[in-house]
């Protein structure tokens, strides 16, 4: 299954480039990420058996368990591709977020983009290492 970051705007040479590429490089499964115009640019299009997730405000806040169930889940029933979709400032509109499988949140708080994805390859590597039994992650 590969899982598919899709984040508006450019990241760049950064500190959140070092770290979203630091913890996909540990990620078990194929990853991917494809930066889209902060307006405009059309996803590319989803093939059968695409999940969506979308890192939105009004997401559900999952523990890491929870999250690494979810793509145990999708990885056991066949799941193709499992997109990530992070927004530009203003977020996803009401339509976009009926059209997700999964809304989630990292919080209540508003967090820049550049470190949601940061914060959402560390929880790939952790889910990955999680469904591996890795002693990485400690509950509790």
């Amino acid at each position: 299954m590969l899982l598919h970051i899709l984040a508006r705007g450019k990241i760049g040479r950064s500190p959140e480039a070092d770290l979203v590429e630091r913890y996909l490089k540990r990620v078990t499964l194929p990853t991917k990420v494809t930066e889209l115009p902060d307006r405009g640019g059309k996803l590319p299009p989803t093939s059968p058996g695409t999940v969506t997730v979308m890192l939105d405000e009004k997401g559900a806040q999952l523990s890491s368990m929870a999250f690494a169930q979810h793509i145990e889940r999708w990885r056991d029933n066949g799941t193709r591709e499992c997109r990530f979709l992070i927004g530009a400032a203003d977020g996803f509109d009401d339509a976009a977020r009926a059209s997700a499988d999964l809304l989630i949140a990292f919080g209540a708080m508003t967090w820049p983009h550049m470190m949601a994805r940061a914060m959402l390859a560390e929880q790939l590597w952790r889910a990955t290492s999680i469904l591996a039994n890795h002693p990485y992650h400690r509950e509790g």
